[in-house]
């Protein structure tokens, strides 16, 4: 049944009129500018504040000042490539690539468990940390899980397509990233399979009986793993009394503070070189908010908050449901890694590995994010025909993206 699943899933109805209809894969569009021009200026950021926390941490560590800033460049040219040229390509090419795609990422999955390559703890990548294969999993379990519902469509009401496959799906996936074992990339996966379910107009019984396996499966996962229960003590601790927060958190604060409202100036943070986890990577909004104060903070959260909506408005204008899919569903997964991260680092939520998109160093997160802005891109360049496709106005979507009908924004889960 697994491999009938995945088959099915790749390659939808020819009859589809989202793909038959030549003025819906017309690709004479011009990107999205405001899009363009916010990315422009995170990546900018992004590496101003990667060579402010990276330069002592990376002498440290490497014998060379400039070994992680230079990476970080690297990533971001490689990542941007990719990025332009996906954005060329009219985004229905997915729904052919979709399967070999997928499986390439398992394999990589087995691969990084096979190689047992330990970095930080944990096995989670390959080539001495260069790849983490469980990043570019959360992009391709997006476009997967898009092209399936998008092909499946008028079938998500029946339990035997719609939670039993996707529950399928999402437990390869994410059973294997479980097991390196990474607990915040295994509950991103779930919560973006979750997300699209409910976007793709699954059956909100479903979407319940899904809820409720979650959150069972999430309390067993913490009973059962020592790092789940730890995490998760400490959040409880820190929530109670912040002194009692876990060591990277009170550091964490210690930066907020220092910076106050406009901060202490680029590469005048001290906490980064007294005991500040991984300034680079996990730690680096606590950086930001030190040597900017709260107001470089609060401008970092402005630039994912004007990424949400330019990728929520490309949504609102595809022209069919699967770009609507992509779309929507890229982009709240790049914001939901900016909150995590976020959130962690002020004690709201239990600390995960989750990296800042497109700032945090790293070039697994970097390429993946940018892969995911490609889409995005392709998606804004498809020219929408005057009237909506007969496959768009028969979708009965929970949620109504396109924002067409005035009368009422949600509508019933029933196909027409």
């Amino acid at each position: 049944m697994g491999s009938r699943i995945f088959r099915d899933a790749a390659v939808a109805p020819n009859s589809s009129p989202a793909t038959s209809n030549p003025s819906v894969r017309r690709i004479g569009g011009s990107i999205d500018i405001p899009l363009l021009l916010i990315m422009v200026v995170t990546l900018s950021f992004g590496l101003i504040m990667v060579f402010s926390a990276s330069y002592d941490y990376s002498l440290g560590v490497f014998n060379d000042a400039m070994h992680i800033f230079n990476r970080q460049i690297l990533w971001m040219i490689l990542g941007s490539l990719i990025a332009l040229f996906l954005s060329r390509l009219d985004y229905h090419i997915w729904r052919n690539l979709g399967l070999p795609v997928m499986v390439i990422t398992i394999i990589l999955l087995i691969v990084v468990l096979a190689l047992n390559d330990m970095h930080l703890g944990a096995v989670r990548s390959m080539l001495g940390g260069s790849i983490q294969p469980s990043e570019l999993a959360k992009v391709v379990t997006i476009v997967y899980l898009a092209i399936w519902m998008h092909s499946k469509r008028e079938q998500l009401h029946d339990i035997q397509w719609g939670l039993i496959p996707l529950a399928l799906i999402l437990g390869i996936v994410g059973g294997l990233i479980y097991v390196q074992p990474d607990i915040s990339a295994t509950a991103t996966i779930f919560m973006l399979g979750g997300l699209l379910f409910f976007l793709g107009g699954g059956d909100m019984k479903q979407i319940l009986i899904l809820m409720v396996i979650a959150v069972f499966v999430g309390i067993v996962v913490v009973q059962i793993s020592a790092t789940g229960q730890a995490r998760v003590g400490m959040y409880i601790s820190g929530i109670k009394d912040p002194t009692q927060a876990s060591y990277h958190v009170r550091r964490s604060f210690e930066a907020i503070v220092k910076g106050g409202w406009f901060g202490v100036g680029i590469g005048q943070s001290d906490t980064k070189l007294l005991g500040l986890p991984v300034p680079p990577t996990d730690s680096i909004f606590a950086v930001i908010a030190e040597e900017l104060g709260l107001v470089g903070a609060a401008g970092t959260v402005l630039l994912y908050v004007l990424l949400l909506w330019r990728g929520l408005r490309i949504a609102d204008k595809a022209p069919d449901m699967l770009g609507s899919l992509l779309a929507s569903g890229l982009t709240v997964w790049i914001a939901m890694e900016a909150i995590i991260n976020m959130l962690v680092m002020v004690g709201l939520l239990p600390f995960a590995g989750n990296a800042l998109p497109f700032i945090s160093a790293g070039g697994s997160s970097m390429v993946a994010s940018l892969i995911a802005i490609g889409i995005l891109l392709s998606v804004s360049r498809q020219v929408e025909p005057q009237a909506e496709t007969q496959e768009w106005r028969n979708f009965g979507a929970t949620i109504d993206l396109r924002g067409r009908n005035r009368r009422r924004s949600l509508s019933r889960t029933s196909r027409s």
